[in-house]
């Protein structure tokens, strides 16, 4: 077989964009290879801690990591996992997996050892390559599976292990790509994990083509001469779109921040490497608001910022549009679709809202009675479009559960408004029925932080004394103000105030933070346990 056509080709004419991928596919020469051959070469396509790299820079180190993987022996269809700080060596060693044919598979940095256990024992990757940094997570497991091969580590101090640099540097420059096809496995990602046990979806080479070309180009207007800031991080979903593909796709440059983000980190980089997107999640806005650091008008070039991971309370997206003077477009993505299919967009945007429908992608909202739910019924919100995951590897119970043909439920409650905009009540399994009617967390959760002693909320279902489930919330307050008795009270008669008097919280626990999975989700099913 013949190595893959170039590259897609896509009508951007219409609503959504005809998008026409050939038959033999490799997503590395589409999102790599092409600029070359378009006269971008000497752009810079990423700028990490260490510098910045260009295309034509970058298209050499893919094909160098390609070649190392095949001396290393990686053949096509083995897994390799990732387990990565965000540096330019990230999207080299992913695409150079791609090219070769290898399944990469990115892993959040933020898990423990028997985490990572798991996965290495489900994978069968035989190559991971670890940051210096993150070795000693993953070196008590490491011993434990003969299928992994190899270990090699990326940066100083190696522990014994061949160094990433060295190999990189040793190979071939040269690299064809594997004659793979459009609907062939490129990369696994696994679910964060909010809800237990991570499920590793299964994507194809064209997926990534498509959540850029249906979302990034015509709801954000992605274009060549943006910088991208991501503060969510390459090893899920929606971090790999933002900081990676996605400027990959257009020719820009992507802003990769190795360290952990903070405010002071993210408003360091705004002001000083002038991005004009940026992408973040509800609880880092809420954070980077609370700060003195966030520059406000006139102190950054930012045109837009996306919020995903949960949905955005309408408090920060006000307070933040009057201090920096941009909108943050809330939508809504998974790990299954690749990205973000319902978005707000400039000139179509409602606070309090996750936007609407992502043109190539369709939804539907399903009833407790399996019904199609009516206009202005609470459903369970399943979506059709061409970059869902096909499967989770080795796990057929829960593929059944989330795949119907080529519909994917999402896990998520939802409501549509009379003038099409999609209101979030909260994950399936977090709806709380309260007298018989149910109650959205979100939306008791949005009323609590409105308050302004307050910074952020999660409310979990609580069995009172009759065994009747009432809200109960979990508060964070800003930094100088003092949980008491007399500050829930108030809470109490906040929520009361604004919602109908049967969803107010009935216990209101102060915490000094929510647990959260790496994406900023709120891991609730850890606060029922409290």
């Amino acid at each position: 077989m013949s190595a893959p056509k170039p590259f897609t080709v896509v009508d951007r004419s219409t609503s959504p964009p005809r998008v026409q991928l050939p038959r033999l596919y490799n997503a590395a020469v589409d999102f790599i290879d092409r600029h070359l051959a378009e006269g971008r070469g000497e752009k810079i396509a990423v700028r990490d801690d260490r510098g910045s790299t260009s295309y034509r820079e970058l298209a050499e180190r893919v094909n160098r990591c390609g070649n190392m993987m095949r001396e290393l022996g990686i053949r096509p269809e083995d897994r390799v996992l990732m387990l990565m700080l965000d540096s330019v060596a990230f999207p080299a060693l992913f695409f150079g997996a791609i090219k070769l044919g290898a399944v990469p598979v990115p892993l959040n940095t933020l898990l423990t050892p028997d985490d990572y256990d798991f996965m290495l024992r489900h994978s069968r990757a035989r190559l991971l390559v670890v940051s210096a940094p993150l070795y000693d997570k993953v070196a008590p497991v490491l011993a434990r599976y003969p299928s992994l091969e190899r270990v090699v580590v990326d940066g100083p101090g190696a522990h014994g292990k061949p160094v990433l640099a060295e190999l990189v540097a040793k190979a071939s420059p040269r690299l064809e790509a594997a004659p793979t096809l459009a609907d062939d496995i490129a990369f696994w990602l696994y679910t964060s994990g909010s809800t237990g046990q991570p499920k590793a979806a299964v994507h194809l080479q064209s997926d990534m083509v498509y959540a850029s070309e249906l979302y990034a180009l015509p709801v954000l207007g992605m274009r060549e001469d943006d910088v991208v800031f991501s503060a969510a991080k390459l090893f899920f979903a929606y971090g790999l779109g933002n900081g990676m593909y996605f400027p990959f796709r257009v020719g820009a440059t992507a802003l990769l921040m190795a360290e952990r983000p903070t405010p002071q980190s993210v408003a360091k980089r705004i002001v000083e490497q002038r991005p004009t997107l940026f992408f973040g999640v509800p609880t880092l806005y809420a954070a980077l608001l609370a700060d003195p650091a966030l520059p406000g008008k006139g102190k950054h070039v930012l045109r837009a910022c996306v919020s995903a991971g949960e949905a955005l309370p309408e408090p920060i997206a006000r307070h933040w549009k009057d201090h920096v003077g941009v909108d943050i477009l809330d939508g809504i993505g998974s790990t299954e679709m690749t990205h973000i299919f319902i978005s707000n967009r400039p000139g179509e945007l409602r606070y309090g809202s996750t936007g609407k429908a992502v043109p190539g992608y369709e939804l539907k909202l399903v009833g407790d009675d399996g019904a199609v739910a009516r206009p202005g019924e609470i459903g369970d919100l399943y979506v059709s479009g061409p970059s869902s995951a096909i499967m989770y590897w080795s796990d057929r119970a829960r593929s059944l559960e989330s795949f119907h043909g080529r519909w994917t439920k999402t896990g998520d409650k939802y409501l549509v408004d009379a003038d099409g905009f999609y209101l979030y009540q909260g994950r399936s399994d977090d709806m709380l029925k309260v007298g018989g009617i149910f109650v959205s967390p979100f939306e008791v959760e949005a009323a609590i932080a409105s308050h302004e002693a307050v910074l952020e909320a999660a409310v979990v279902g609580h069995d009172d004394e009759n065994k009747l489930v009432k809200p109960k919330a979990f508060v964070v307050l800003k930094s100088g103000i003092s949980p008491s008795d007399a500050l829930a009270e108030a809470l109490k008669a906040h929520v009361k105030a604004k919602l109908a008097h049967y969803k107010f919280p009935r216990w209101i626990e102060f915490v000094p933070e929510l647990p959260k999975t790496a994406t900023g989700k709120i891991q609730r099913f850890k606060l029922r346990r409290m």
